[in-house]
């Protein structure tokens, strides 16, 4: 479980097939220096499982599926990429509650300087909008962020200067892609509804 507080934003070293699945080494200051084999940490949302690490780079082995169906298939070397270390249950909850599933690959259709801030478009695959509400939670690439606008399975946020400052998507610009997570509740709310209508 993650809170969508991005801790750093890493960088990728490598990410190529090897025998077994696809391996991604990231450099990074802050996280590899306090974790553990066998720990969860979220790549842009994605939660891996740490399977090697030293003092300035993580490894994680990557299916052929999560490749596919995530942003990880944009991946190349020097891609930055957020890291988050899982909750531990003393930590302060600034975000919301992210599983690391990811539930979709979304694409930016307009970013774009308004002010001192920036104003971000984002379209979910087809279907998807029913997660939706306006000025409730969606994990983008990771980041805890408020819905502020929904049309369909389109939606928008507004970014600060430090959100920019402290995650990846600065690097983002009109059709890029965006790991989409859909606020947890929403997705147990909607199944129980369905259970008790059938």
């Amino acid at each position: 479980m993650f809170t969508g507080i991005i801790e750093e934003v890493g960088r990728v070293v490598a990410f190529a097939p090897a025998s077994a699945a696809w391996s991604l080494q990231i450099a990074g200051a802050i996280v590899p220096a306090d974790v553990k084999l066998g720990d969860s940490v979220a790549i842009n949302g994605c939660c891996l499982t740490v399977t090697r690490f030293d003092a300035g780079n993580l490894w994680f082995d990557v299916l052929e599926e999560t490749r596919r169906l995530t942003v990880f298939n944009e991946l190349k070397s020097g891609s930055l990429v957020n890291l988050e270390r899982s909750l531990k249950a003393e930590s302060r909850m600034g975000g919301h509650f992210v599983s690391g599933h990811v539930d979709g690959l979304g694409r930016v259709d307009l970013f774009e300087p308004r002010g001192n801030d920036h104003y971000m478009r984002v379209t979910a695959p087809a279907g998807l909008g029913r997660y939706l509400v306006h000025k409730g939670s969606i994990a983008l690439d990771g980041i805890s962020l408020t819905v502020a606008e929904v049309d369909g399975d389109s939606f928008a946020v507004w970014l600060i200067p430090h959100t920019l400052a402290a995650t990846n998507l600065r690097e983002k610009k009109t059709g890029s892609g965006v790991n989409l997570e859909f606020d947890l509740l929403a997705k147990y709310v909607e199944k129980l509804l369905m259970a008790r209508s059938s």
